[in-house]
């Protein structure tokens, strides 16, 4: 019998480690499942000392290669291919090969007997998702279905992270190049300019008095600021990753003027997103809220959604057990209501999400709008000071000489 780490949690929305005993790990599982807990993840004890030791863990495989991946085994089954036939030729001949070992690997698993879901979940580089969805499509008999449906969602998921990341790709570069400038001009050319005025004797106007002494004479306090500042976040990054720490700080993050609303709408659409497509691929709803907790990267909406998971296998409606959390945004809780009254709950959370996505992209090109202007403007005067502060002494020393 081995150990299993889990994380679960329990009626009042807990959320925490526990580790259980256990033949394998469905019985851990099943055990949890058991006593009334909501499961999250459970891994072998063994399997986590071994990447405590170094061994590195596989990534998760997912963007281009693993949706041609789907789009090929998905040709192949509506061509009538049997399953076992279609992993043996993407073995063979898949678009990256570093799909391939895994593809081998699971077609040898389905080929000893086990079903694709498992075959999938047991290779542990896909998403839960991922084999939930395929196992709803074995369920029903309509696997090429669920994985149109699946393709689908990739493609609109990766769209709207593309979209976000080329709307920051300008920004971040500038703050960069700016930040490089005026760490080359406090770090090479000031302190020489500074040598250089001292050992001429010229005197120094104010604002190149305060230059030099910010970036010269206390050098060492401002970089000891720097340094306590960055201890600081990094002491919040790293208490952030904890189960208290990470729902605390959500509560923070979600509660700053603009831009907290914009990232909890973009966690809403991604949660969204996730429950309809598995809803559309025939997941029960317990079953579907499971897996798409899993998808959230918020501890404070895991919780919620854990919560809530908990209050709708008792018989509450979705609508109700969101609500009752009070994270959730209303106008999102007001369509899901819609949603489930009208029979419609997968079309109506599509349709949260298309809304949600297209307001954060707006957002945040509003956003990225605004603060351009501002970092150049902000950039370009702090050069501008730096250079007239640092050549103000000799226009200063060459107006004296010339008047005398």
């Amino acid at each position: 019998m081995g150990e299993f780490v889990c994380r679960v949690a329990d009626a009042n929305g807990r959320v925490f480690s526990h580790v259980e005993a256990a033949g394998t790990l469905e019985e851990a599982r099943q055990k949890l499942a058991d006593r009334g807990l909501f499961v999250y993840t459970v891994k072998s004890r063994s399997s986590l000392v071994t990447g405590m030791l170094g061994v590195r863990k596989e990534r998760k495989i997912g963007g281009n290669d693993f949706l041609i991946l789907n789009q090929q085994f998905n040709t192949l089954i509506k061509a009538g291919l049997p399953i076992l036939r279609a992993l043996d030729l993407l073995a063979t001949r898949a678009t990256a090969p570093k799909l391939r070992p895994v593809l081998t690997q699971i077609r040898d698993r389905v080929r000893e007997g086990k079903s694709l879901s498992e075959a999938v979940d047991e290779a542990g580089v896909f998403s839960k998702m991922y084999s939930t969805a395929l196992l709803a499509g074995e369920k029903s008999g309509n696997l090429s279905g669920v994985l149109d449906y699946y393709i689908a969602y990739q493609r609109v998921s990766t769209g709207v992270k593309k979209k976000i990341l080329a709307t920051l790709v300008y920004p971040t570069l500038l703050v960069v190049v700016a930040s490089v400038i005026v760490t080359y001009l406090v770090t090479f050319v000031i302190p020489k300019f500074a040598l250089l005025y001292r050992d001429l004797g010229v005197p120094l106007p104010g604002p190149t008095k305060l230059l030099v002494s910010v970036t010269v004479d206390y050098r060492y306090h401002i970089l000891g600021l720097i340094a306590a500042i960055f201890l600081t976040l990094l002491g919040v990054f790293f208490w952030s990753r904890s189960e208290e720490g990470g729902v605390a700080f959500d509560r923070m993050k979600f509660r700053v003027p603009v831009l907290g609303e914009t990232l909890l709408k973009f966690q809403v659409a991604q949660f969204c997103r996730t429950l309809a497509t598995l809803l559309t691929g025939g997941t029960p709803l317990v079953s579907a809220l499971q897996t798409a907790a899993e998808s959230i990267t918020s501890r404070l909406l895991q919780g919620t959604v854990g919560r809530a998971t908990h209050m709708v296998r008792e018989g509450e409606s979705l609508h109700g057990a969101l609500s009752a959390s009070k994270v959730m945004p209303e106008l999102a809780l007001d369509m899901i209501e819609v949603g489930e009254s009208s029979g419609a709950l997968a079309p109506m959370l599509n349709s949260v999400a298309e809304f949600y996505e297209e307001e954060v992209g707006l957002r945040l090109g509003a956003m990225v709008a605004v603060i351009e202007p501002v970092i150049l403007i902000f950039m370009g005067l702090l050069v501008a000071f730096i250079l007239i502060s640092l050549y103000l002494p000799i226009f200063s020393f060459s107006m004296a000489g010339a008047g005398k």
